[in-house]
């Protein structure tokens, strides 16, 4: 079949599609054309979560039943106007440079790439050592699903709550539930990682037939993984507003915490499924539940304090938070490309 090329302009920018028609998603007939169009009116709540985040690209050029591939460096054809991250990678020794994501063209570029997943990291260049929040993704091994998450994601929301911070919850457009705790204050991994480790197993502790905080399979059937792993900087995650390349196209979705309890008390997952455009219709509605993240400012609590509350069985021993000392800072830059 012959190539399908068109050009368009988007704020000033012309931009090469090809192939528009092509179906990504086959059972729910959703065409590439669908895809761009999507993060064309996601766009004005999508764009101030991705921004100076460098963007790991996971590409379906045959549509979600086929092959896909990850893409850290950004395609050196990309246009000359779409900006990178420049980050040292100790596996590679060598710099990476990753997308960034600012303008509504550059989604319309990377959708025609068939680039349906948005992976970020949880810090913005060029601070990359520095997260702007901790995030928990809550993976329920089966029989458990979604439900299940439910129950653990207000467990993590109650112990934050009595440290008098706020978190907020997504799906993660998948099986899962997300919770990002915002900081937006001067932390590093070296922080946050062995809290949000802590905490994990501060919860397997007190529920241990529903939670496992270790990665291993052999240990999750029937429970909720707490992966606090993700709190590190060569890791990435789902973004929010990010299509998922499941079945149908799936959003990962900021919920309400009402909403998260209806789904418990209810034992039904499919309340806290969102397609792309329930998702649209939500932001019209709803806004951006998702807004608090980039803004909040929240002082992260001191290790020790975990464990002592009168909620807790008995102290849990963690290790004091490290201090980065003696490392080499490498440095990091966004740059047009």
């Amino acid at each position: 079949m012959a190539k399908q090329e068109t050009s368009i302009t988007v704020e000033g920018r012309e931009i090469k599609l090809s192939n528009l028609d092509k179906v990504l998603y086959p059972q729910a007939g959703f065409t590439k054309g669908q895809v761009i169009d999507y993060y064309v009116k996601i766009a004005p709540v999508l764009l101030p979560h991705l921004a100076g985040r460098p963007l790991t690209l996971k590409r379906y050029p045959e549509g979600v039943e086929g092959m896909f591939f990850y893409e850290k460096n950004c395609p050196k054809y990309r246009p000359d106007w779409i900006k990178t991250a420049k980050v040292w990678s100790e596996g590679n020794k060598r710099y990476m440079f990753y997308c960034v994501v600012e303008e509504v063209a550059t989604l319309v570029w990377l959708g025609n790439l068939a680039d349906l997943e948005l992976h970020t990291s949880l810090s913005r260049a060029p601070e990359l050592p520095r997260p702007t929040v901790i995030a928990f993704d809550l993976d329920p091994g089966a029989p458990a699903n979604i439900v299940q998450c439910c129950k653990v994601g207000l467990w993590v929301q109650e112990i934050f709550s009595q440290f008098g911070l706020q978190c907020f919850a997504k799906s993660s457009g998948s099986k899962g539930l997300q919770i990002y705790v915002p900081l937006n204050t001067a932390v590093t991994y070296d922080q946050t990682k062995p809290f949000a480790k802590a905490i994990a197993q501060l919860l397997e502790e007190r529920h241990p037939g529903q939670v496992v905080s270790d990665m291993k399979k052999s240990l999750r059937s029937g429970k909720v993984l707490v992966d606090w792993s993700q709190n590190d900087v060569h890791k990435t995650t789902i973004n929010v507003y990010s299509l998922r390349a499941r079945e149908n196209p799936t959003v990962s979705t900021p919920v309400t915490w009402k909403e998260v309890e209806q789904c418990l008390k209810k034992n039904d997952p499919e309340l806290l499924v969102f397609t792309f455009d329930q998702v649209l219709q939500r932001v019209e509605k709803m806004g951006d539940l998702f807004e608090p993240v980039l803004k909040l400012k929240q002082k992260l609590p001191l290790l020790e304090k975990l464990g002592l509350s009168a909620a807790s069985p008995a102290p849990v021993p963690v290790p004091s938070p490290k201090r980065a000392s003696g490392t080499r800072k490498r440095k990091t830059q966004i740059s047009k490309a």
